[in-house]
Parts: structure tokens; C-alpha cells; sequence
């Protein structure tokens, strides 16, 4: 288990239990403590990337946690995460590339993210919010891509204290899979408490896009994926 530092001042963390938010989670940990916020959002794994989460909190010794309830999205539908009539597919990773959007996209889902995070940053008097967004090597999704941090930071700004000074991080936002594997290794992250898998929660699937893109980026960094697959 580590402990931060008391004299570090407090970064909220955005963790879903994931790789890339579990590497931003080692990253934010070299220079702040932290608030570590987790969201289920009606995901299928919901229940394993909840584990995932506790157990990298656990990691790092992290007391101050919040679980936030935001099932309204998929009430709210239009992904293959949050519904269930809606097939999660093979991975595509050429059509991701082609700007095609996959069906796994949750609509505009970072912003409800960012915007509990700006809260509750204000409520601990944190002025920063780290979010493991990665615009290369990902599945397309519009809300991973560096104008939007951007604008939402200009958002933050409007709408906040002045006092508060927050700013969103995402310290991945320009890094391939590869690069992050190595970057979590480096930095000792927990990658073995990590859980990518969009459809599975005991075996990962080795077939969405989430597994595709962690497993090549495992083998690119030449490194053994700790994860349990079925294929």
C-alpha cells in the first residue's frame, strides 16, 4: 500500500477501474494527494470496474472516495454499453481511424463525468481534476480529444468560484497504448487490478474494442497483460 503525502496539495482523480485512468491515478499520485471518483453509469461491468476501482484505491491508500450514481444514462441510452439490446461488437479498429464513431460511444458522457468532478473539486478544495483520456490509439470517441478539455476547462472557469482555480489534466491525452503500458510500468500502477473489458466481468473477452486495443498495446510495450481472457 502507498501513502501520499500530506503536504501535496488535492487532485480529484476520475478512476473507472480502467488502464488508462489507473496509469493517470500513478501519475497524479507523484505530485498530489488524492480524491478518487468513480462513476456507474449503468455500464454492463459496472459491478467489476467498481471492484477494479476499490482495489486501486486500495493501492494507493486512498481514504477520501466517492461513488457517484449517474444511471440516468442509460435510461438515457444510445450505447452498446448501457444497453442491453444493443450487441457490444468486434473490434474495428479501421473504422475508428476513419473518424466512424463505434456503437460503444456514450453519448457525451465525460462531460457528466467532468462536471461531478468540478463539483466535488470545489467542495475538498481541489484544483485539479486528472482524467485518463487518450486521443491516440483509442475507439474514436468524440469526447477524447484535446479542444474538448479545452473548452470544458473554459467551462470550469465561468462557472466556479474564482478562488478555486480548477483545471482539468489529462496527462495521456497525446500517448499511444503502448507508450501508457510502459508509462504504468515505470510508475509501479496496479495494471493487474485494472479491467478493460466492455462486455465481461469474470474473463475478458479479448474481442471488443477495449480488449483489442489493450492487448496490442501489451504487446507493442512487450509486456505480459495480467488480465484473464477466454480468447
Amino acid at each position: 500500500m502507498i501513502h501520499m503525502a500530506t503536504s501535496k496539495p488535492l487532485a480529484v482523480v476520475l478512476l473507472s477501474g480502467g488502464m488508462d485512468s489507473c496509469v493517470t491515478t500513478a501519475i497524479a499520485a507523484q505530485d498530489h494527494r488524492l480524491a478518487l471518483l468513480h462513476s456507474s453509469y449503468g455500464q454492463r461491468t459496472q459491478a467489476r470496474e467498481a471492484r477494479a476501482f476499490e482495489e486501486i484505491a486500495g493501492h494507493y491508500g486512498v481514504s477520501l472516495r466517492l461513488h457517484i450514481d449517474q444511471r440516468y444514462l442509460s435510461a438515457i441510452g444510445g450505447s452498446a454499453l448501457t444497453d442491453l439490446s444493443v450487441a457490444v461488437p468486434d473490434a474495428d479498429l479501421a473504422a475508428a481511424q476513419h473518424g466512424v464513431v463505434p456503437v460503444t460511444y456514450v453519448p457525451f458522457r465525460n462531460a457528466h463525468f467532468l462536471a461531478a468532478a468540478a463539483s466535488w473539486a470545489e467542495v475538498v478544495g481541489a484544483n485539479r481534476i486528472f482524467i485518463g483520456a487518450v486521443e491516440q490509439d483509442s475507439s474514436g470517441y468524440p469526447d477524447c480529444r484535446p479542444a474538448y478539455y479545452n473548452i470544458f476547462n473554459q467551462l470550469i472557469a465561468a462557472g466556479t468560484r474564482p478562488e478555486s482555480s480548477i483545471e482539468i489534466c489529462a496527462p495521456l491525452i497525446g500517448c499511444s497504448k503502448a507508450e501508457i503500458v510502459r508509462r504504468g510500468v515505470e510508475l509501479g500502477a496496479p495494471l493487474e487490478l485494472t479491467w478493460s473489458c466492455y462486455q465481461a466481468s469474470e474473463l475478458a473477452c479479448g474481442r471488443c474494442d477495449s480488449c483489442v486495443l489493450r492487448l496490442r498495446a501489451f504487446a507493442q510495450a512487450g509486456v505480459t497483460d495480467p488480465l484473464p481472457y477466454t480468447s
